[in-house]
């Protein structure tokens, strides 16, 4: 008696082949956009002549520009003001963004969807064409050169983001869950902290974590909104560009110094920002 074998189908055979096209493809792809960070630190352990003339990968490190950077003054007080500045921002945008995006979400008008486009038209204007006014109000105010200053802009810039990803992660909840608080006598701000706000953590965690990053990494507003008390990293990096050019291993080092707390920061918590932005995909 012969048996016949059943040949597997042409498409099943295909997706081993299909899975590793799109895993090089995904690596490749990954090391294209990770390439520029592992020269800058790279560039950072050689000596300014080994930055400019020497562009291989085989050098002999030394630590002669993060010393450097470390014995420049002001370091840790630049530090100081990414963290107060970028953390401060977030929470503002969030306090204000919260209340907004439920208003916008369980109790919606006829110009809610109006006023959503509009504050994210407000992302597509060039920040320098709104530059001389916001200077001259803080200027007028006494905001220049602030911490204060730079978190109220930092919030606004993020803050049509901010609406807009609590908004989709608002709208995704079942509404039977805050009708049925509402039933059992529950307040408006009870609604908002024992029911929405658990619920939605893990979307309000990646909102924030994002507006961290995007306020960490912000320079146009502190190079022109600060010159010494409340400037961040973004503007200490840019003080190694001076008219006798670009102290390239200075500024490389001084660089991955600037990224290196927020690349931490966003490893730790990659697992937490991937949940959150899935949990508001848009259906």
């Amino acid at each position: 008696m012969t048996t016949h074998r059943n040949s597997a189908p042409a498409h099943t055979r295909s997706l081993p082949m299909r899975q590793l096209v799109l895993t090089l493809l995904g690596w490749s792809i990954a090391l294209i956009i990770f390439f520029p960070i592992l020269w800058m630190v790279l560039t950072g352990f050689k000596t300014e002549t080994a930055a400019i003339a020497d562009p291989s990968f085989i050098f002999s490190p030394t630590l002669e520009s993060y010393q450097a950077v470390q014995d420049r003054s002001g370091y840790a007080r630049f530090a100081l003001n990414s963290v107060a500045v970028a953390f401060g921002s977030t929470l503002l945008a969030l306090l204000i963004a919260i209340p907004s995006a439920y208003a916008m979400a369980f109790l919606p008008t006829k110009r809610t969807k109006g006023t959503l486009l509009w504050m994210l038209s407000t992302k597509m204007l060039p920040p320098v064409g709104v530059l001389v006014p916001i200077y001259l109000i803080f200027r007028d105010v006494g905001l220049l050169d602030t911490r204060t200053g730079l978190i109220i802009v930092y919030t606004l810039m993020n803050l049509p983001i901010v609406v807009w990803m609590l908004y989709t992660f608002f709208k995704d909840m079942p509404k039977d869950i805050l009708e049925a608080g509402r039933m059992d006598g529950a307040s408006t701000l009870q609604e908002v902290f024992f029911l929405l706000l658990p619920l939605t953590l893990p979307g309000i965690a990646s909102t924030g974590l994002l507006s961290v990053i995007l306020s960490w990494n912000e320079a146009f507003w502190s190079l022109n909104l600060t010159s010494s008390k409340a400037a961040p990293l973004t503007a200490y990096i840019a003080s190694f560009s001076s008219p006798e050019g670009l102290f390239w291993a200075k500024l490389s080092a001084a660089s991955t110094m600037a990224i290196a707390p927020i690349l931490i920061l966003g490893w730790l918590t990659q697992k937490q920002m991937v949940r959150g932005l899935t949990f508001g995909a848009v259906k």
